[in-house]
C-alpha cells in the first residue's frame, strides 16, 4: 500500500507529461487539473494508514472499477484495495484513464495489475470494488449476483451549515474553496448551503458567495460543462429566478430558497443552492430529504454539525471538504 503513495508522489513529480491528456478527459482547466493534483494525499499519517488498513478487510482478489469523476480518487481506490487483498486488477474509467494507468504503472507492484474490461461473468470470490454512478454499481451486482461481494460507493454530494455567529464573507469564501475543485463533481462536493438564520440572512449569503466564486473562478477557471449538467444547470437556474433568487454567471450559479422552500439539489459545474433554517432542528429536518446522499457536512462550526449531519457522513471544517483523512473510503454509507 505504501508503494501506491509513492507511486502517487511519482505521478504528481511528473504531472507535467499527464497534463494534456488530463485536460482532454476531465473536461477540466489546466488550472483544474493543477488544483486537483494538490488535493492528492501524499503525506497521510501512520495513524490514517493504520485506519485504512483495519477497514480494508481481507479478500483473496478485488477488481477495482473507477469513475472519471475525481481523477485522483484513483489514489485511495486503489490504497484500499492493495490493503485488503495480495491481487488488485484495476480497470480504469473509459473517460479518464491516464492517472489510474500511471500510478499503476509508477507503483511496480507485482500484485497490482491493469485491466480495459474485466469479465465478470468468469469472476469467483473475493470482491469488487465500484466506484461511480448507482445505476453502474446495481449493474455490477446484478451481473455477479452472490458470487463476489460488491462494494459501491456511488453518487454523494456535501452540505455545508453557516452558522449565526459566522461571517458570512469568510463563510462563503471558505465555502468556495470546497466547491471549485474537481468543478464539484466529487462525493464530497458541497452542492447545497444551509444558513442558520432568516430569508434575508441566506439571501445576503448567497450574494457574499456569488462573489467567492466569481474570484475564485479568475484563478480556476471552470471546465467543460457536459450537456447534461448545462440542460439540468438551465432548469436549476429557471427554477430559483421565478421562485427565489438567483445569482448568475458565466462561471456559475447560486440559487437561495424563498422562505419555507424545500431543498433543491442542482447539478455539478459550480451551482449552490442555499437555504434559511431557523436553528439546528430546522436544519436536520432539512436535510432529511436528501441525508442518504449525504457524504459529507462542512461548517464554521464543525461540533455543532455533527448534530446535523448524518451518521455516516464526515464533517469538516469549512475550506477542507475536499481533503479528508485518509483513512479509508471517503464514502462511509
Amino acid at each position: 500500500m505504501l508503494r501506491v503513495v509513492d507511486a502517487a508522489r511519482a505521478v504528481a513529480r511528473d504531472r507535467a507529461s499527464l497534463m494534456d491528456d488530463l485536460v482532454a478527459t476531465t473536461g477540466l482547466s489546466g488550472e483544474g487539473v493543477e488544483l486537483g493534483f494538490r488535493h492528492l494525499e501524499l503525506s497521510p499519517t501512520d495513524a490514517e494508514l493504520d485506519a485504512l488498513v483495519a477497514g480494508a478487510g481481507d479478500a483473496k482478489h478485488v477488481v477495482v472499477i473507477l469513475s472519471s469523476n475525481v481523477f485522483v480518487a484513483a489514489l485511495r481506490a486503489v490504497a484500499i484495495a492493495r490493503a485488503a487483498s495480495p491481487a488488485v486488477i484495476v480497470r480504469p474509467s473509459r473517460r479518464e484513464p491516464h492517472f489510474a494507468r500511471a500510478l499503476v504503472e509508477h507503483a511496480g507492484d507485482v500484485g497490482i495489475s491493469l485491466a480495459t474490461d474485466v469479465d465478470l461473468a468468469h469472476l469467483f470470490g473475493g470482491e469488487v470494488h465500484v466506484y461511480g454512478r448507482d445505476a453502474t454499481i446495481a449493474d455490477v451486482r446484478a451481473r455477479v449476483g452472490e458470487r463476489i461481494r460488491v462494494r459501491g460507493h456511488g453518487a454523494g454530494m456535501g452540505v455545508a451549515l453557516v452558522t449565526e455567529s459566522a461571517s458570512l464573507s469568510i463563510a462563503a469564501a471558505s465555502l468556495a474553496q470546497d466547491v471549485v475543485p474537481f468543478d464539484q463533481r466529487g462525493c464530497l462536493s458541497p452542492r447545497i448551503a444551509l444558513v442558520l438564520g432568516d430569508a434575508a440572512r441566506a439571501v445576503r449569503f448567497g450574494a457574499s458567495l456569488d462573489e467567492a466564486l466569481a474570484r475564485a473562478a479568475e484563478r480556476v477557471p471552470r471546465g467543460t460543462v457536459h450537456p447534461d449538467e448545462r440542460a439540468e444547470a438551465t432548469r436549476y437556474e429557471s427554477t430559483m429566478a421565478f421562485a427565489g433568487t438567483v445569482f448568475a454567471r458565466s462561471t456559475h450559479v447560486v440559487g437561495v430558497a424563498p422562505a419555507g422552500g424545500a431543498l433543491v439539489v442542482p447539478p455539478a459545474g459550480r451551482h449552490v443552492h442555499v437555504a434559511a433554517a431557523g436553528d439546528l432542528d430546522a436544519a436536520r429536518a432539512l436535510l432529511e430529504s436528501v441525508a442518504q446522499v449525504v457524504v459529507a457536512v462542512g461548517a464554521d462550526d464543525p461540533e455543532r454539525a455533527a448534530s446535523v449531519a448524518p451518521a455516516h457522513a464526515r464533517v469538516s471544517q469549512l475550506g477542507a471538504m475536499q481533503r479528508p483523512r485518509f483513512d479509508g473510503p471517503v464514502d462511509r454509507r
